[in-house]
């Protein structure tokens, strides 16, 4: 079965739960998490939740095992803490749930990001993978880099690739 056959036969309306990570937003200052269920909920996805973890190891273990352990989510994004700072934890964190690395994701996403803000695009540790079943996508947490993985990549695959996921 060739690429377009699989996306025919991928699952619509997958089923998100988005964690946003960040030590400096609140819920009423933070634009990517909003931007983001906007945009999905756009594309045709349902986001089971929406929550706001600070930048702490076990606050974002603890809520993304949740996520996993629960049979309506299909997909986890999360927002923040990709970056090379000393607090930026989540990609560190989240390697070590997933059985299957999506390398793929980061290197079109960084592809993409140098298209838009050059050189600086390698400051991204952007990645994704499978982890208990479900696709895991981490973001970085700038409300530009959010929009631009959703629109460009996960609207358009995120089925195809809970689809692969699950078989």
């Amino acid at each position: 079965m060739g690429y377009r056959e699989h996306i025919a036969r991928s699952r619509r309306g997958v089923t998100i739960a988005l964690v946003v990570v960040s030590d400096s937003r609140t819920r009423d200052t933070d634009e990517s998490g909003p931007a983001a269920r906007r945009l999905l909920e756009e594309g045709g996805h349902v986001i089971f939740e929406q929550i706001l973890v600070g930048n702490d190891g076990h606050a974002i273990a603890k809520a993304v095992k949740g996520l996993l352990a629960n049979p309506q989510v299909d997909a986890i994004i999360t927002i923040g803490g990709t970056g090379m700072g000393k607090k930026d934890i989540t990609v560190e964190v989240l390697s070590g749930m997933m059985e299957k690395e999506l390398n793929g994701f980061g290197e079109l996403f960084r592809m993409m990001s140098y298209e838009q803000i050059g050189t600086g695009a390698i400051m991204s540790r952007s990645t994704a993978g499978v982890a208990g079943g479900k696709v895991v996508i981490c973001l970085p947490g700038s409300k530009s880099a959010v929009e631009l993985a959703i629109k460009r990549i996960i609207v358009p695959e995120i089925g195809h690739m809970v689809t692969e996921a699950t078989r």
